[in-house]
């Protein structure tokens, strides 16, 4: 059965969240002040990455919701577990606002989508909200390159769990044999999709390597020749 659909990953995918992140960081710590125990701005930024990987699979996992993460990833952070709520959500609606401010795409995320779009139907799964990830897309100017958004807050089911691929192929009325899915983690992305009975594509933009069972390409160009030669990705090693 041939593939039909590209189902998008977006955080660090076609979305360049990583450094969106560490800039708007560093803008709200030049801002705010470094927080006490923290020996240098570099050693902050260091630290939020690894607290929001922390509880961002605390979330995924179920053990938290989606404010609730990002109301102890605060905490943590600041080392003030007594911080209330509403200091916690407005601490880091300061910290959106220049993360916002350096929200970009990658460079090859436009290109492939105008090489793809007469081959492929389009649609995004994402582990975040609704909320954040269309008004993103609508910001980034790329919204209408999909038929749907779907995303884990509002499904109550995250990646790498098969429920939430399969709604996503729902979504745009296609089996998961009829759909790949592009995204930047190999296990909660191409691993899941796979398990999910779709063809599971990952991105490696850091050349990480490894996971050899996986099909890997480490830029957004290499996806066109992947798709057209099909053939289910039998022959995978030209793009590792």
């Amino acid at each position: 059965m041939p593939i039909r659909a590209v189902l998008w990953d977006i955080d660090d995918t076609i979305f360049d969240y990583a450094s969106a992140d560490r800039v708007g960081m560093q803008r709200h710590l030049n801002a705010e002040g470094l927080p006490d125990g923290y020996d240098s701005v570099g050693q902050a930024l260091d630290a939020w990455r690894e607290l929001t990987q922390l509880h961002w699979a605390r979330f995924a996992g179920g053990e938290t919701d989606f404010q609730g993460q990002r109301r102890d990833r605060v905490r943590s952070f600041l080392r003030r577990e007594e911080l209330s709520d509403a200091d916690a959500d407005a601490w880091f609606e300061r910290h959106v606002a220049h993360f916002e401010a350096a929200w970009s795409l990658f460079p090859d995320t436009v290109p492939v989508l105008d090489v793809l779009a007469d081959e492929y139907r389009h649609a995004v799964l994402s582990n975040a909200s609704i909320h954040n990830q269309d008004r993103k897309l609508r910001a980034l100017g790329v919204r209408d390159r999909f038929e749907a958004v779907v995303c884990a807050v509002e499904l109550g089911v995250s990646k790498p769990d098969a429920g939430a691929f399969h709604a996503a192929c729902d979504a745009i009325d296609l089996t998961p044999q009829e759909v790949a899915y592009v995204g930047d983690h190999p296990d909660i992305d191409a691993r899941g999709a796979v398990a999910a009975g779709l063809t599971g594509i990952w991105l490696d933009r850091t050349g990480l390597g490894g996971h050899p069972e996986l099909t890997r390409i480490t830029g957004l160009d290499q996806l066109p020749g992947l798709l057209r030669g099909d053939t289910r990705f039998g022959a995978p090693d030209t793009f590792r």
